[in-house]
């Protein structure tokens, strides 16, 4: 019997990333074993809203379409093919439209997005309220996106988990990584705090953790931790029937010059807010859950009330009916924000065998499934899916 310790790919990080990752290699016939530091989905990967999709494929799929049309898919794969129960549900998504200068915008890219192959459509109030009942009658608009759903983020990163492990990957849970050491011969040989493994190939799928992953290696990981934080209210009939959230946040983003210190498409700059952002919806359970700043505050898992309470009133503009469902509970979480705004997918060129899937943003889960296969096949077949160069590590990762 082979040694279980040796593999031909070790991957580090139990998110979604890793976990898909490690169920598409063990798919294609790759031994496979994956160390997590504390629990399968213990981090972002469990703690998000469950949003995925987006725009459908298009005409000329880009990476963005590539990995959130493609996660759809496999999501889809996994519950309706393979018998597991992630809570995945696909009714489409409405962004709330506050403004009249806002409503111009989305317009103009409704339009945009149509001629391209994308699915997208605007709604009035009344429009949007034949479908979700409890929106607002008083907003600008609504865009509708019927590509959008969620799914629940912790049984799905859970289930990925296990149908790798129905593969023969070998899923081990509390090993915290200590020393990542290149052999003579190309191999990777690895000390967790539980025991030494070897591979032909590392993967670092380790999310906000990527930067000082990188420096046990001397390379740095352009991934920035950006602190994300939610809230829900008790459980209360079915009420919100879309993954809902708003477009003040990309219309200003759309506005905003970038600042070489922070990362795209955050909410705040220092201690200043920059802008409001918006996602949730409600869950199986009857839950409503809403969340959407985005600080870069290092590795602070502190809700901050004010922030949560910008967000509750932002809700509660969507659906008045927020307004009298107290909080019941707040959360945080860390994702990986790379400073150009672009996911870091594939080989790192410093090293033999080393590849990295991060920076993902705030759509790692949504987006994670698709980013797992397209790495996957890239180690097993030695060629990149040419969709991957934009997300080419070259760009961004150097030795420090």
């Amino acid at each position: 019997m082979a040694n279980s310790n040796e593999s031909d790919v070790l991957i580090i990080g139990g998110g979604i990333c890793g976990v898909a990752t490690a169920f598409h290699l063990a798919q294609l016939g790759e031994r496979v074993t994956l160390l997590e530091r504390g629990e399968i989905a213990g981090e972002a990967s469990g703690v998000n809203a469950g949003g995925l999709g987006g725009l459908g494929w298009g005409n000329n799929p880009d990476l963005q379409a590539y990995l959130t049309a493609g996660s759809f898919e496999i999501f889809k794969t996994l519950q309706l093919d393979m018998g597991y129960d992630i809570e995945f549900h696909a009714p489409g998504g409405l962004q709330a439209i506050h403004t009249a200068e806002q409503a111009d915008y989305v317009k103009n890219r409704v339009l945009r997005l149509q001629s391209e192959g994308y699915h997208a459509e605007f709604l009035t109030a009344r429009e949007a309220r034949a479908i979700e009942p409890e929106a607002s009658g008083a907003l600008a608009g609504f865009m509708f996106l019927s590509k959008r759903a969620r799914a629940n983020p912790s049984k799905a990163t859970v289930a990925f988990g296990e149908a790798a492990a129905a593969l023969g990957a070998n899923i081990k849970t509390g090993h915290d990584v200590q020393a990542m050491t290149q052999q003579p011969d190309a191999s990777w040989q690895v000390r967790s705090s539980q025991g030494e493994f070897r591979a032909k190939t590392l993967v670092l799928a380790v999310g906000a953790w990527s930067r000082p992953v990188g420096d046990m290696l001397g390379i740095e990981i352009p991934v920035a931790p950006i602190k994300g934080q939610m809230w829900a209210t008790e459980p209360v009939p079915p009420s919100i029937f879309h993954l809902s959230g708003s477009m003040e946040s990309p219309f200003d983003w759309s506005n905003q010059d970038s600042d070489e210190n922070y990362p795209p498409e955050i909410t705040h700059r220092g201690d200043t807010r920059v802008t409001r952002h918006l996602y949730g919806g409600q869950t199986r359970n009857g839950e409503i859950v809403f969340g959407g700043d985005r600080q870069m505050v290092g590795y602070d898992y502190t809700p901050d009330a004010t922030g949560i309470e910008v967000n509750r009133g932002q809700a509660t503009e969507v659906f008045p009916l927020l307004s009298r469902l107290p909080i019941a509970r707040t959360w945080a979480g860390i994702m990986p924000f790379s400073m150009d705004g672009k996911p870091i997918i594939g080989k790192v060129s410093q090293f033999e065998n080393l590849f990295v899937l991060t920076g993902l943003a705030s759509s790692g889960f949504g987006r994670g499934p698709m980013s797992g296969k397209l790495l996957a096949d890239y180690i097993h077949t030695g060629h990149p899916a040419a969709v991957l160069a934009e997300a080419d590590p070259a760009r961004c990762v150097n030795f420090k």
